[in-house]
């Protein structure tokens, strides 16, 4: 992976009900590859009250953005869900992700799984498990991200990483 001189960072969100995770990548400045800034997750499971708990992922949102400032957020995109019980409260969390980012003239970009699978392993139907012990590896982190909510958002953000870097070399041909 070829970098550009420029440092940027991206925020990579995995969006849920009651976890929403994050992964903050920065790459380019010289570095051969993205480094890990940054991972954890927003628990939102103390919040009984809906209104509450989208009004605490937004004001921890942006306390990340104000933390990292973000160039871009990498977000997962919905594009099939199992649970249905589950879709509407993970929608409204994606659309306080979008409109703390709009609001904060961040650009987003969103991946479904499969093409962050693909872009992490090369297979688009890969195991969570080889996705996150491949980004571990990638990132040179020694440890086991948890939750998984946070491995996934950085699966994501290294997804975008790599659609930007493929971006700039086109650009350079």
């Amino acid at each position: 992976m070829r970098l550009n001189n420029k440092a940027k960072t991206i925020l990579g969100i995995d969006p849920g009900s009651t976890t929403v995770g994050y992964g903050v990548l920065c790459y380019g400045n010289g570095e051969t590859k993205p480094k890990a800034i940054g991972y954890g997750y927003i628990d939102l499971k103390g919040n009984s009250d809906k209104g509450d708990k989208l009004l605490q992922l937004y004001n921890d949102l942006k306390a990340l953005f104000k933390k990292y400032k973000p160039d871009s957020i990498a977000i997962e995109s919905l594009y099939f869900f199992k649970n249905v019980k589950t879709f509407v409260p993970v929608m409204q969390s994606k659309g306080v992700i979008l409109f703390s980012a709009a609001e904060s003239k961040i650009k987003t970009y969103e991946y479904t799984p499969l093409q962050v699978k693909q872009t992490i392993s090369g297979y688009g139907k890969a195991s969570k498990s080889l996705i996150q012990k491949l980004i571990q590896k990638y990132l040179d982190i020694n440890s086991t991200i948890k939750p998984d909510d946070a491995s996934d958002a950085l699966a994501i953000a290294l997804c975008h990483a790599n659609h930007l870097v493929q971006k700039d070399e086109k650009k350079l041909n």
